[in-house]
C-alpha cells in the first residue's frame, strides 16, 4: 500500500502529540504504547518503525516551544514571539500564566514530567537539559543589565518559572496556587529588568477559555 508524500513524517508528529499529552496527564510510567497509538489513529505494530523504545519516544516528547517551531500547543491572550527583543518577559508571563496552569495535557513537558526524566535513562536527561538550556539561552538574550552575570540571572529565572508552576500545580487551594505563580512572575520580572514593561493582556488574572491553536 502505497502512502502520500509526507506521511512518515506525520504520523511520527502524531505519536509524539498524543505520548505528550497523556505523559503530562498521567505519567510516563502510566501510559503504555497501545494508549499512545490509539491517540496517534494508528496501530500498535507501527511503533518500532518510528522509534526503538518507549524511551527514545520520551526524549522527543520533552521538546517543546523552545525548540519545536510545529509545536501546537498555545493559550488564548498568551504570545510569544522568540525573535522579539522582549522574548524573555513574555516567556516568563507564558510559562506562569493560568492559561499555561490550566491546559496540563498541553503544557512545556518540563513542568509535568521533571520526576520522571530523574529516573529515566542518560537520553531522557539530555533531552530535558537541551530544552533548558535553550529556555535560558532565550532569557538571557533579553535580559536587561542588572550587574549581575547574565547567565546566572538566566538560569535562575528559568528554574523559578519551571518550579513555580509545578509547586502551584500541587496547591489544593486554587488562590494559593495563583498567588505563588503571580510571586514567582513577579520576582522573575524583576531579575530580568522587565518590571518597567507594560501590562501584558494575558495578565494572570484573566480566566479565558483554552483553545488549540498554532505554534508560538
Amino acid at each position: 500500500m502505497s502512502y502520500p508524500a509526507g506521511h512518515r513524517v506525520t504520523v511520527k508528529k502524531n505519536i509524539i502529540d498524543s505520548a505528550r499529552r497523556l505523559f503530562n496527564r498521567h505519567g510516563f510510567e502510566n501510559v503504555s504504547l497501545d494508549q499512545i497509538m490509539a491517540g496517534a489513529g494508528v496501530t500498535h505494530g507501527g511503533f518500532y518503525s518510528y522509534f526503538n523504545s518507549k524511551s527514545d519516544l520520551y526524549a522527543e516528547v520533552l521538546g517543546c516551544f523552545f525548540t519545536d517551531p510545529e509545536w501546537k500547543s498555545c493559550w488564548e491572550g498568551v504570545h510569544v514571539d522568540l525573535s522579539s527583543t522582549d522574548a524573555g518577559s513574555q516567556v516568563v508571563r507564558a510559562y506562569l500564566s493560568r492559561q499555561h496552569f490550566e491546559d496540563v495535557e498541553n503544557s512545556c513537558p518540563m513542568v509535568a514530567l521533571p520526576t520522571d526524566v530523574a529516573r529515566s535513562g542518560e537520553s531522557a536527561r539530555r533531552a530535558f537539559e537541551t530544552v533548558f538550556k535553550v529556555m535560558v539561552s532565550v532569557l538571557e538574550r533579553s535580559l536587561n543589565q542588572n550587574g549581575r552575570s547574565r547567565r546566572t540571572t538566566a538560569q535562575s529565572i528559568a528554574a523559578l518559572s519551571i518550579g513555580g508552576m509545578i509547586v502551584a500545580r500541587t496547591m489544593a487551594n486554587p488562590a494559593l496556587a495563583d498567588e505563588l505563580r503571580a510571586a514567582c512572575m513577579t520576582v522573575a520580572l524583576d531579575l530580568g529588568g522587565w518590571t518597567k514593561k507594560k501590562k501584558s493582556k494575558h495578565d494572570i488574572s484573566q480566566r479565558p477559555k483554552l483553545r488549540r491553536a498554532t505554534a508560538f
